[in-house]
């Protein structure tokens, strides 16, 4: 290492990295030094100084809070680089010392939450009752992102392309599930036992947030179709969908086992969907399993040992998760989409 590069490592205080960061994820000064327990008028100094120290603005500064900038952003990401390889290094000493134990943080969308997180979870922490595990819910655009940028340990999420990200993920498949068509027992096609998605575009549609997996491949589906989705009411939650069907506001489409899950809450019934997208893979994604703490690797392996078989129908995936963790990734641990190898994960 290079004089310079020392002594820049030197000045950087890490205490003022993780308050910058916390600046940055609330917007604000005051509301950072709430959460980190420290006077705003410390936070504004050590903000002041790590400035001075990279001879750069990191931040503009307005009425209404702060707002990076280009310097900053990139500080940003560097810093909860910097901040995830000690708290990764610090879960893993603790290991050596104390046995098995630490927390995970996983971010997982709405599907993996509602159908099998629950059941899965329940069984690890009853394994491991030392390992404390934070779940969040967020779309699976965020869920990769999140992953990527090392806020999240591991995500469970529906895997359809990273190029925005920047960074290569690795993904080990861990559930599957089939979108149906939800709707009430008077609706002119409650009779039928399956229907493709351009039955439904003549109808009125009750969907999910705009960003949702569910609700992006029935945009795409309705485009291929050339006709426009009647999309009625966006809800962001699948029992606030569920009540708005049930109430005759329009159809809306489910994974099959959420739907199984909500039965008796209203008098509906699920049509199948035929269309090869409604056919759908969730994935356990990280950014290199083999560099997870003890912690996050056991839990991963909890969640791939927990899928049950393959269904003999064959699925063809929509999109690749960039290709250039391919040639270094594990052996037993499937980069982008490529099957996962039936070896555990290493210990």
């Amino acid at each position: 290492m290079k004089s310079s590069e020392r002594n820049f490592a030197r000045r950087i205080d890490l205490t003022s990295l993780q308050l910058f960061v916390a600046v940055c994820e609330l917007g604000s000064i005051g509301k950072a030094a709430e959460r980190e327990f420290i006077a705003a008028s410390a936070v504004s100094k050590r903000l002041s100084d790590l400035e001075a120290t990279v001879d750069t603005q990191l931040l503009y500064r307005h009425s209404r809070g702060v707002r990076l900038t280009p310097a900053g952003e990139s500080l940003l990401h560097h810093a909860r680089t910097v901040l995830y390889g000690l708290e990764k290094m610090q879960g893993e000493l603790s290991e050596y010392a104390d046995g098995v134990r630490g927390h995970v943080r996983i971010h997982a969308n709405i599907s993996a939450i509602v159908q099998f997180l629950p059941e899965d979870l329940g069984a690890f922490t009853r394994e491991h009752e030392q390992i404390k595990i934070d779940l969040e819910e967020h779309l699976s655009p965020d869920v990769m992102q999140a992953v990527s940028e090392g806020a999240a340990d591991l995500g469970i999420c529906h895997v359809r392309d990273s190029a925005s990200i920047g960074t290569p993920l690795q993904t080990l498949p861990y559930r599957e599930d089939r979108l149906v068509l939800v709707l009430p027992h008077e609706h002119p096609l409650a009779g039928q036992t399956e229907a493709s998605f351009a039955d439904v575009l003549d109808h009125d549609i009750v969907g999910l947030h705009a960003n949702s997996s569910i609700s992006l491949a029935m945009q795409q589906a309705a485009a291929a179709a050339g006709r426009p989705l009647k999309l009625r009411i966006q809800v962001t939650g699948l029992d606030a969908m569920y009540r708005m069907i049930d109430n005759g506001l329009g159809v809306g489409v489910l994974p099959d086992r959420a739907f199984a899950l909500m039965q008796g809450v209203g008098q509906l019934q699920a049509v199948r969907l035929t269309d090869e997208w409604a056919h759908r893979e969730l994935r356990i994604v990280a950014r290199d399993f083999q560099a997870l703490p003890m912690t996050a690797r056991l839990l991963a392996e909890h969640l791939r040992a927990s899928q049950p078989p393959r269904q003999p129908e064959p699925l063809q995936r929509a999109t690749a998760i960039t290709d250039t963790a391919a040639a270094s990734a594990p052996p037993n641990v499937a980069p982008n989409n490529a099957p996962a190898r039936a070896q555990a994960l290493p210990a």
